[in-house]
């Protein structure tokens, strides 16, 4: 079907009648059903087709591609060359084991975090039997009708057919960094890419204006979709976290061959025998590289992507897994994301008269009662006053969403500010139909942050001759562009500023959301408006206060955030007097209580003054998108990890800017989505408590997996060092390092990627990101964790070796050894090592609580058994069977264990974060 497709190429040199009539389309009402089916059978959907990434066969052949698994292969080759094929064999076979392991375990990644992005479904609205739709993008055809806003993603190649200052981004197309100017008009043939102003091409984002076209092309026959063909789809699952760690295997393969050289040196200088010398070499080499350790970084943070999804965070860029367990600071929106955006009018302000209005939700029922000396209600006793009625009917008229009722039960489809004053106009036994059947709409300016106002242009009705336009946004942008008001008969008097800001005062200490409403007759034949006609001589109709109750969950959010040491400061385009409203119920404050910012109160401060306000405060009102950028900016300045939320076209930089951008995944506009390093399925704040929680518990489980694995590492190095050194016989041979690094440590390490956080992960300080890998308190803990393990093989294997006198036999004993040792030792830096005596006492509930680590163990314990009571593994690895009681003696080592288990524990704990205090 792909090969069917249009391309775009020439559509901008066609008038717009040739465009509509070439694609069967009609820009009056765009495509019928039927045209619609016809045109999925014959291009498909709209995703594009990328080549091809790298074949299977080649991504695990780069599974080899490590350094320290060089070392291994290297070996199996010598190994071979002197003719000990059994041993090459068995090394190349662990070598290979832990390929197939990598393998499959990054393709799954890969695979959730590739099926996660594109369960974040982009739509569109378009238009279709002439009535305008809400579909994915995915389901668009070549002939559909697009209607595009500001924040839309484009979501095809597209003619544009009407623009009002419509202006859109094209800089990942076109390289063009500012926004490009459109227009409708055909141009010439060979007008290059980046000047056809009347084409709008996929990918590209709307950044201000809106338009309406029609599809041109779709999915690779897009401008994109060509380019797309020779670009790979491909996942990343690179982190500074995975870069560290290949930066210290990089360090690690160094010392570990300039270490196994000196060896191997000494041994010579020695007398000894270079094979045995070079077998004590290998061995060392094998012991020191902790060769399950990448695959379990892989997991763990596959893991952890999964696990924020269900708690509806979606991962866009795998580094904020990372980043979210050293957050510091949460900047969020209030509306929506600390509130729960199911708004309800209370209050009205019209004509000098306040009202009050009853009922909740959506619902219509309810009432608008006149208030006197705003305690006593007064009922209306000749219907609704002039003023109080021009100001409802400007909240119902300059509105694009739509009230719908399921049930018993109410929504709104669109907005739901606007929703609300649908709501308050039906209680006042106003209907949206009706007037808008009545006063139809004859044009709009949409909102725009930049304006902080919405107008539509409406047909008088039957009475009046000229059109009005009808104006809603907040109290300062209206006010400023009002010259008169109206009182409660309809007449226009002077416009007292003073007290109506006293007003919206009164109403945002209340903790309400405050519109302002107001109107201006227009020309006689005028059809139009821009943003020049409502400059001035506007008349001032009202007030309405909504309230937007604080989401209980996000409350209980925020102390948590505030416990672990992450501040949290509400940034939001409301008065300020609402906002700290808000902030005081939801105790967003700091030592001093709730210190508030204005948005124009910082744009008069220096960097240095919005450095310290943005320390103080907790509260920033009225900011403008590009102060959003300063804060982030500042708070950065400071050392802090940011965390910032947005939704609008303009919050891009400051997402882009933050070390975590969040996007919310309901109301975002698709540039703010594509701009963050994650999305809020359900847009709220309790989720990015609920992600910080999950980025914490990743760092966790992989700081356990590396207190696990390198204390094994160091003991089996010091013990075939010193061996070698002393000219002793090797306790542990290579192969036998080999078996315990790859096949016990992963089945016994990776049960830590489960762990499910700790009841103290939000109850810590943030992890500083800038310190190493290995911190002081966990090379402490893997130091005293590596002596005790060479002391333990060492001296079963002395033991064994002098009493039994089998070196096989007495190697095999000091393995089983160091395995039944391990198993103390992984249960006390797991989950079920916080409580080991309750876990004793109730077997059954650490099965419930930890089955994958207890499975983990269970499946090693057997493998262990098959090392040493196998007879196919006796020739492989050199072992040899055991008895009963030498079984028994294998495990008596666990005892000691339990009493260095609990000193490691007190000098690292195992739940602290991996980065420790700031």
């Amino acid at each position: 079907m792909v090969s069917d497709q249009l391309q775009s190429c020439a559509y901008h040199a066609l008038s717009d009648r040739e465009v509509t009539e070439s694609l069967n389309s009609n820009a009056e009402v765009g495509l019928t059903t039927e045209e619609v089916a016809r045109c999925y059978e014959q291009y498909g959907w709209n995703e594009l087709q990328f080549k091809p990434g790298k074949p299977a066969w080649l991504k695990f052949l780069l599974q080899f591609n490590q350094p320290l698994l060089y070392v291994l292969l290297l070996a199996g080759m010598v190994k071979a060359f002197l003719g000990s094929y059994t041993n090459a064999g068995v090394i190349w076979g662990v070598t290979l084991i832990n390929a197939i392991i990598g393998y499959v375990q990054e393709a799954k990644a890969e695979g959730a975090i590739a099926a996660l992005a594109k369960a974040v479904t982009t739509e569109t609205t378009v238009l279709r039997d002439g009535q305008t739709l809400r579909i994915p993008s995915r389901d668009l055809v070549p002939g559909d009708l697009v209607l595009l806003a500001s924040g839309d993603k484009v979501p095809a190649d597209i003619r544009l057919l009407k623009v009002r200052t419509l202006q859109i981004d094209e800089s990942g197309l076109t390289g063009e960094s500012v926004p490009v100017d459109k227009s409708i008009g055909p141009l010439r043939l060979d007008t290059p890419l980046a000047e056809r102003t009347n084409m709008a091409y996929a990918g590209s984002f709307v950044t201000f204006g809106q338009g309406q076209g029609v599809v041109v092309a779709t999915a690779n026959g897009t401008e994109v979709g060509q380019i797309s063909q020779s670009m790979e789809n491909r996942v990343s699952l690179s982190t500074p976290l995975t870069r560290k760690f290949a930066k210290f295997s990089s360090t690690l393969l160094y010392a570990i061959l300039t270490l196994a050289t000196l060896t191997f040196a000494v041994g010579l200088g020695r007398g000894r025998d270079w094979v045995q010398m070079f077998e004590a070499a290998v061995a060392l080499a094998v012991s020191a590289i902790p060769e399950g350790l990448p695959a379990v970084v892989t997991i763990t943070l596959a893991i952890g992507v999964n696990r924020m999804a269900k708690r509806n965070a979606i991962i866009r860029k795998l580094p904020a897994v990372e980043a979210l367990g050293s957050a510091t600071v949460i900047c969020s929106d209030k509306t929506g994301t600390l509130t729960e955006n199911q708004m309800t009018v209370q209050a009205i302000y019209a004509g000098g008269q306040h009202y009050r209005v009853s009922g909740g939700g959506y619902s219509p029922k309810g009432e608008i009662s006149r208030l006197s000396h705003n305690t006593t209600v007064e009922p209306f006793e000749d219907g609704l006053p002039p003023g109080l009625t021009a100001c409802l009917m400007a909240g119902i008229l300059c509105n694009d969403s739509q009230l719908k009722k399921t049930g018993k039960d109410w929504s709104v489809v669109g907005d739901p500010t606007e929703g609300a004053l649908i709501a308050v106009a039906e209680k006042a036994e106003m209907s949206q139909a009706g007037l808008a059947a009545a006063h139809p709409r004859l044009d709009g300016i949409p909102f725009e942050s930049q304006y902080q106002y919405m107008a539509t242009l409406h047909h008088a009705g039957q009475d009046a001759g000229s059109p009005v336009i009808y104006v809603k946004g907040s109290v300062e942008a209206l006010l400023s562009r009002c010259t008169q008001a109206m009182d409660l008969q309809g007449q226009l008097i002077p416009l007292e500023i003073a007290q109506i800001e006293k007003e919206v005062e009164a109403m945002a200490t209340q903790g309400l959301r405050v519109l302002a409403f107001a109107q201006k007759s227009a020309a006689v034949h005028q059809h139009s408006i821009d943003h020049q006609d409502i400059a001035t001589d506007l008349v001032f109709l009202g007030l309405q206060g909504m309230i937007d109750p604080p989401r209980p969950e996000a409350i209980a959010a925020i102390h948590a955030c505030q416990t672990a040491g992450i501040q949290v400061k509400m940034i939001t385009g409301d008065h300020i007097a609402t906002a700290k409203a808000i902030a005081q119920r939801m105790g967003i404050k700091t030592a001093a209580g709730v210190i508030a910012f204005e948005g124009r109160q910082l744009a008069q401060m220096s960097d240095r003054e919005i450095t310290q306000a943005v320390e103080d405060g907790s509260v920033f009102a009225r900011v403008a998108p590009a102060q959003k950028l300063q804060l982030v900016e500042a708070l950065q300045a400071k050392g802090e990890i940011v965390a910032m939320t947005g939704d609008g076209v303009n919050d891009a930089p400051a997402l882009k800017q933050a070390d975590i951008g969040i996007a919310m995944g309901k109301g975002g506009t698709e540039v703010a989505r594509e701009s963050a390093d994650m999305l809020l399925t359900d847009d709220n704040f309790a989720s990015i408590k609920a992600a910080v929680e999950e980025g914490r518990t990743v760092y966790q489980n992989l700081r356990k997996a590396i207190a696990f694995l390198l204390p094994v590492n160091g003991g089996e190095s010091m013990t075939i060092l010193i061996s070698a050194l002393l000219a002793r016989e090797l306790p542990i041979l290579a192969l036998q390092v080999l078996w315990l690094n790859m096949i016990n440590s992963i089945t016994m390490t990776v049960p830590l990627a489960f762990e499910p956080k700790s009841q103290g992960t939000m109850q810590q300080p943030p992890m500083n990101p800038h310190q190493p890998l290995l911190t002081p308190t966990l090379l402490r803990r893997i130091l005293a964790v590596s002596v005790f393990n060479w002391i333990l093989i060492f001296g079963i294997f002395e033991w064994a070796k002098s009493t039994i006198g089998d070196v096989t036999l007495a190697r095999t004993m000091a393995i089983q050894a160091l395995v039944a040792a391990r198993i103390i030792y992984l249960l006390s830096i797991s989950q079920l090592g916080a409580k080991p005596m309750n876990y004793l006492r109730h077997p059954a509930k650490a099965i419930a609580d930890a089955p994958i680590l207890l499975s983990g163990i269970a499946i090693a314990f057997v493998l262990q058994i098959l090392f040493s009571q196998w007879g196919v593994m006796n020739t492989l690895f050199a072992t040899a069977p055991l008895t009963w009681n030498q079984w028994l003696i294998c495990l008596l080592p666990m005892l000691p264990m339990m009493p260095m288990a609990i000193f490691t524990n007190r000098i690292d704990p195992p739940q602290a974060n991996v980065a420790g205090n700031r």
